[in-house]
């Protein structure tokens, strides 16, 4: 099989070091990539949604499956042009189409279907810059702490969670009336705030049948203790503690088959990864957030911890056997720290030589933003490396992690001490 995977992250590392170990795999490429994917796969410098070159790419390299890692192209239809181009249109895409996306790509979509089809999620509405004077009074009839999401895609930093009244008020002003977020925040979902711990759940489906992957904890604040910024994510950890057998039974029950059998219902047909963000609150779990890819860094452990043939599922994906395929996870724990560039996730800099990566011998580095510069690798992004490592319990795989971060240095380089912090 001839394979183009599209993206340039950590997810993308992962998604390429496990396609690598396929024995139905005959090539990969990688597009656009990074100094780490490199490694197993053939990088090529194309845009993930420059689709005509896309195209061109795929037919002259007669490559058999498009393996789609952000969500961005799948928001803005590379699914559907594939579909409606005569010459693509027999080549799968493993990522659902643009409707379907938008499971992701707009949260009043997102809470609509869950309310349509009885998904446990926090109670909301939605406004836009003619309804803002509703969207206050909206606030004012609830408690704090307030949670606004910008209705569209805002780079994971749409989401603001406030506890002044006033200042929710003027933030609600800043994201409608001034466009904060750009065309992502022309629309605005105000909830309820639901307390609790957050954890990751991820499927894979063909539209039909599902199979549950392993489920993921991850750190989105820049500082220990969960403090600081929002960032992309700063470390994860697989399995969760908590998610045991009878709190998965009901994410399954009330969350995965709902949602897998809503989309059949509502005639959207979705073949790919559906993520589950969701938050345990006492017991019960409720639904934060979709997205129509797998997470970044969850990936980083989910992946490492998947036994089965990565290319062999997305082969039942694309002819809806996945019903027939079979799913086993390596019985070990996982655990990445992201190492980021010095003032990430505000102003970073960029081009800064990364030493020590052949020192690493316990871990796995699956490279987030990177470039190479011949034999050299340069930091590329505010995220830079994902340190993953197993172990029989989780301590011992962050103890290994940390080991590894420490042997790897480039200028102002960060990475969090407590990941998994809360659940070992």
């Amino acid at each position: 099989m001839r394979v183009l995977l599209l993206g340039s992250g950590g997810r993308e590392n992962a998604l390429a070091w496990k396609m690598a170990q396929s024995s139905m795999l005959e090539e990969l490429f990688i597009a656009p990539g990074n100094a780490g994917t490199r490694l197993y796969g053939k990088n090529v410098a194309m845009s993930t949604t420059d689709f005509p070159a896309i195209k061109k790419f795929v037919l002259e390299n007669q490559v058999n499956m498009v393996v789609v890692g952000p969500e961005e192209p799948l928001v803005k239809g590379i699914h559907d042009f594939f579909l409606a181009d005569d010459e693509l249109k027999t080549v799968p895409v493993i990522g659902p189409n643009q409707y379907a996306a938008q499971l992701e790509g707009s949260k009043d979509f997102a809470k609509q279907f869950m309310f349509r089809h009885n998904i446990p999620t926090a109670k909301y509405a939605t406004f836009t810059k003619d309804t803002l004077e509703q969207g206050y009074t909206f606030l004012e009839s609830m408690k704090p702490p307030y949670v606004l999401k910008a209705d569209g895609l805002a780079a994971g930093k749409g989401v603001l969670i406030i506890e002044d009244l006033k200042e929710a008020k003027a933030e609600l002003k800043s994201m409608l009336a001034d466009a904060k977020f750009g065309e992502a925040s022309s629309r605005v979902v105000i909830e309820q705030f639901l307390k609790g711990i957050e954890l990751s759940v991820f499927v894979i489906t063909d539209g039909d049948s599902y199979k549950l992957l392993p489920e993921a904890k991850d750190y989105k604040r820049i500082g220990e203790g969960d403090t600081g910024l929002n960032t992309g994510g700063m470390g994860a950890v697989s399995p969760v503690p908590f998610a045991d057998a009878a709190f998965m039974d009901k994410v399954q029950n009330q969350i995965i088959i709902p949602t897998v059998k809503g989309l059949r219902n509502d005639n959207i047909p979705y073949k790919g990864f559906i993520f589950f963000g969701l938050i345990n609150v006492k017991g019960e779990p409720f639904v934060i957030e979709y997205n129509c890819r797998m997470g970044d860094p969850e990936t980083e452990v989910v992946i490492p911890r998947l036994k089965s043939d990565i290319l062999d599922l997305f082969e039942g994906v694309a002819s809806n056997t996945l019903s027939e395929r079979d799913v086993q996870f390596i019985d070990k724990c996982a655990a990445t720290v992201m190492m980021v560039a010095g003032g990430y996730p505000e102003a970073y800099e960029k081009g800064k030589q990364i030493y020590g990566l052949n020192s690493v011998t316990e871990s796995i580095i699956f490279h987030a933003g990177t470039s190479s510069d011949g034999p050299a690798v340069l930091s590329a992004g505010g995220r830079v490396l994902a340190i993953t490592s197993y172990g029989k319990h989780l301590d011992g795989a962050l103890a290994k992690s940390y080991d590894s971060a420490a042997k790897i240095e480039f200028e102002g380089a960060y990475y969090r001490k407590d990941i998994g912090f809360d659940v070992l």
